[in-house]
């Protein structure tokens, strides 16, 4: 669902697939990444850890189109929220992920710009506070499987990427579908164009 998403995006701002791309070949170069043949790039965990702008693409992605887009709390106990609510002992909550990551009062005037940069500082990706991108849940409920997760869409991003250039057809309505998981409404329909072989 996640990568959908994020090939959907990438497909809008075309400058960002550029940037993964320069740093995916940058990387590729540099490190031992191939095979023997030189067709099959080889994922090492050192190679992966550099992918810092892909990374914060998917960041991105996931922060716009959140898999899980709503998440449902019960109270065990009466508790008062840091802004003064006060919450009854088996009261529901629900936290609209979707919404707040649209919202400037947690994001800034640029919460509706898809920039992967507000991820980067100095060159190094930067994590958001859990709270307040609780895409990965966050505290004792935080995902434990949240780095394997970006490895795995960092391994499928990067393999369709460097064969592929992945275009969305023109005039097919992308929507989500809001449910548990936050899924196109009419799938992703795409072109998908073999992608010249960049012999930097």
């Amino acid at each position: 669902v996640a990568l959908a998403w994020f090939f959907w995006l990438i497909h809008k701002n075309p400058q960002v697939e550029n940037k993964s791309l320069g740093e995916i070949y940058e990387i590729l170069c540099h490190l031992k990444c191939r095979t023997h043949d030189d067709h099959i790039p080889v994922f090492t965990e050192e190679g992966l850890k550099k992918m810092v702008y892909l990374q914060a693409a998917l960041s991105e992605s996931l922060r716009f189109y959140p898999s899980v887009p709503v998440e449902l709390k019960q109270v065990l106990e009466d508790d008062v929220l840091p802004d003064g609510t006060r919450l009854k002992k088996g009261a529901q909550v629900f936290n609209f992920l979707f919404s707040m990551v649209r919202m400037e009062s947690i994001w800034g005037k640029d919460c509706l710009e898809f920039k992967p940069e507000r991820w980067i500082k100095d060159g190094t990706f930067v994590s958001a506070n859990h709270f307040k991108y609780p895409v990965f849940n966050a505290c004792p409920r935080r995902c434990l499987r949240k780095n394997f997760s970006y490895t795995r869409m960092k391994m499928v991003a990067i393999s369709v990427l460097l064969r592929y250039s992945v275009k969305g057809v023109e005039g097919h309505s992308v929507v989500p579908k809001l449910t548990t998981t936050l899924y196109m409404k009419n799938g992703l329909m795409v072109t998908v164009k073999p992608r010249l072989v960049n012999n930097a």
